[in-house]
């Protein structure tokens, strides 16, 4: 069987908790990073800067020993990358959306222009100002890639967000541009849309139009193709695969790590080195008694959205982070909400707008109540705390 030095990083922790619905405990934290790490994976994301338990994690998971595989999510900002070598880590995943939908709801000039307000990527948007956000945005990701490696000190892997959206050319300049500082650069299929044909072909012609980076793929399954896109990817030439195990995550969930591994190996007679196969049932039977699963393909539960980072985005534009438009978005409050979740609530599904304070005060308190109580709260769990004073 021919083996090959594929790189597994983990998303379980990470992406995987930010399944609507899903709350892991600190323990069980805990014990998910030591049986993942028996498994010989090469990388575990975490993201510490969304509550402080998560960086508690991170602190004693690194003076666990487990400082080589813990990887920070970070967003890009050189304070957020200050935080995160802060913790102890020695590799961080930097992520950004360069789709033009990303790009377009959060520059932060256009934003502060009235000729735009209101608007998405599908209205008449000029040619300039769409050339005018993509520089600014590898302007800003340069400079935060140079200041993460070299002032820092830190080993970067850079996740693209919604890279499958992104348009061609733009996605070849940015991987020129960033290629200089990066371990890999990782290609996200953030909404799930790409085809098993189109991610070959995607991935191929990447390689053929550039040089010297290599390539990582995180893949998610809105229309259950995630685990054939993925394995695609790989016979292309993609050197690294992020995914979570039983595949849970966002919405109908990400690649799984166990079917990747086991595919290849089936399928393809390829052996990932470094792991134990032996050491896989471990995780995803202790996932299974949680009673925890990815929510269907297609299904009105993966509709569901917790992660204030993909909320503040839907509130402007519902198609950023939902690929199935006829379906109804549903929003849930806790550990990974932020204002947005309740602004979303307020504005959009109750027209009944609160100050900003009010929201932040909001996040706050659901945030503390998600992590005492170890669980997630609906939308009428909301608005009954509000209505009984819970948030004054």
């Amino acid at each position: 069987m021919e083996t090959l030095p594929i790189i597994i990083s983990d998303e379980t922790l990470r992406d995987g908790e930010q399944q609507a619905g899903i709350f892991f405990s600190y323990s069980t934290k805990q014990k998910l990073a030591h049986l993942i790490a028996q498994t010989g994976i090469d990388r575990l994301a975490i993201m510490p800067r969304v509550h402080e338990q998560e960086e508690e994690l991170v602190k004693s998971l690194v003076s666990e020993g487990l400082d080589s595989l813990i990887a920070a999510a970070t967003m890009t900002g050189k304070q957020y990358i200050d935080q995160a070598k802060m913790y102890g880590v020695k590799r961080i995943i930097l992520f950004y959306g360069l789709s033009d939908r990303l790009l377009f709801l959060r520059d932060p000039q256009i934003r502060l222009l009235n000729e735009f307000k209101g608007k998405t990527i599908d209205d008449d948007i000029p040619k300039k100002v769409i050339d005018r956000i993509r520089q600014n945005a590898i302007d800003l990701i340069v400079e935060n890639l140079h200041y993460a490696t070299t002032v820092a000190g830190l080993t970067v892997d850079f996740a693209a967000e919604d890279a499958s959206r992104a348009d061609f050319d733009f996605l070849v300049q940015c991987i020129r541009s960033f290629s200089p500082y990066l371990d890999h650069f990782m290609l996200c299929d953030t909404v799930g849309v790409l085809t098993p044909e189109k991610s070959y072909i995607w991935i191929n012609y990447l390689l053929q139009r550039t040089t010297g980076v290599a390539f990582g793929v995180h893949y998610h399954n809105d229309m259950g193709l995630a685990l054939e896109n993925t394995l695609q990817s790989v016979i292309a030439g993609a050197t690294l695969v992020s995914g979570t195990f039983c595949g849970i995550g966002e919405r109908a969930g990400n690649v799984a790590n166990e079917q990747v591994l086991n595919g290849l190996r089936v399928r393809f007679g390829i052996e990932v080195k470094g792991i134990n196969y032996d050491a896989i049932a471990a995780v995803t039977d202790y996932i299974e008694q949680l009673g925890i699963r990815p929510a269907a393909p297609y299904s009105q539960t993966a509709q569901r959205h917790e992660s204030g980072i993909h909320v503040n985005s839907l509130f402007s534009d519902p198609q950023s982070y939902a690929a199935l438009p006829y379906n109804t978005i549903e929003v849930l409050f806790g550990k990974w909400s932020g204002v947005s979740n309740f602004q979303y609530l307020f504005e959009k599904q109750l027209q009944n707008p609160q100050p900003r304070k009010q929201y932040e005060k909001m996040r706050s308190v659901i945030k503390s109540l998600a992590v005492e109580q170890e669980r997630y709260f609906t939308a009428k769990e909301v608005l009954e705390l509000w209505k009984n004073g819970v948030f004054k």
